[in-house]
């Protein structure tokens, strides 16, 4: 996740703006290479608000106006703070769609860079401490609804060829996420949510963080109300020049969380997924492809 200039000014006041400057704030937060590129006007439309919301924003942060905060943005990116990849996502942020092929293109690229960032070292540092807290948890709780489920039944699936350290929390039937109650200080809450967030999965990680479960977000901002009652955030971006944001950069998370977690279990892991094939043999659980092995 990208720091610019006013992050930590912002996360700071977050909490006492009104609705709207919120959803400004957010989204100077969320894109910084657009604020340092993009107009005023410009980037109020693609936030969804009006312009002078944006202008509100700036002078509740001290500022005369908004263009002294861009030109802010602006001289940092000019030093490099906001890097290559801010670079290449504002380039993105100004193409206009032109077509199926366009616009596909557009989104692998756009994918490309996301996974690309994956691999920064502070990211890196992060998901090996991540991975270090779930791998000495009791039981892992898994939260993901919505969009996000995917991300979190992925990741449940994955530990379960470990064992049943992993412990699934699905509202499907009304009555999935009263697993939740069982949660201590020796567990820790998996939680994965992006804006718009669900309202349940946030009440959950509430009571959870209440109880004394320690969380580990995999979230999109650092004024996600999941990364507020998170122990350990994981940022990701959702940006996607489809109408719906993308789930696929936290998918990813999930899946290196896994292996890392299997990695760190050694000859411990590799039995317990023995015996996991082994039984899944015996069930006839799949049809495998000619000479393939080991698919699940």
């Amino acid at each position: 996740m990208i720091r610019a200039p006013l992050t930590d000014t912002i996360v700071e006041v977050f909490n006492t703006l009104p609705a709207q400057l919120q959803g400004a704030a957010r989204y100077v937060i969320d894109n910084p290479e657009d604020v340092a590129l993009l107009s005023m006007r410009e980037q109020a439309r693609r936030a969804g608000l009006q312009p002078w919301t944006m202008t509100r924003l700036a002078k509740r942060l001290g500022f005369d106006g908004y263009e002294p905060m861009r030109s802010l943005y602006a001289n940092a990116m000019r030093q490099g703070e906001l890097g290559f990849a801010g670079k290449a996502g504002a380039q993105l942020a100004r193409q206009e769609e032109v077509g199926e092929r366009a616009l596909a293109a557009e989104m692998i690229a756009s994918l490309s860079r996301q996974v690309a960032a994956l691999g920064e070292p502070q990211m890196l540092d992060t998901l090996a401490e991540a991975a270090e807290r779930l791998y000495a948890a009791r039981r892992i709780f898994c939260l993901g609804l919505r969009s996000s489920h995917p991300v979190a039944a992925h990741f449940a699936y994955v530990m379960s060829f470990l064992g049943e350290k992993a412990v699934m929390l699905d509202a499907a039937s009304g009555a999935g996420t009263d697993a939740i109650r069982l949660a201590a200080a020796e567990d820790v809450l998996l939680v994965v949510g992006v804006a718009p967030y669900t309202r349940l999965t946030v009440d959950l990680a509430r009571r959870a963080a209440a109880n004394g479960v320690p969380l580990i977000a995999i979230t999109d901002s650092v004024v996600s109300p999941l990364a507020a009652l998170a122990d350990l955030s994981i940022l990701v971006s959702t940006e996607s020049p489809s109408f719906f944001h993308t789930m696929s950069p936290a998918f990813i998370i999930g899946e290196i969380l896994a292996a890392l977690i299997a990695g760190k279990g050694g000859q411990k892991s590799f039995a317990a997924i023995s015996r996991t094939e082994d039984q899944l043999s015996q069930l006839d659980m799949h049809i495998l492809p000619p000479r393939a092995r080991g698919k699940t």
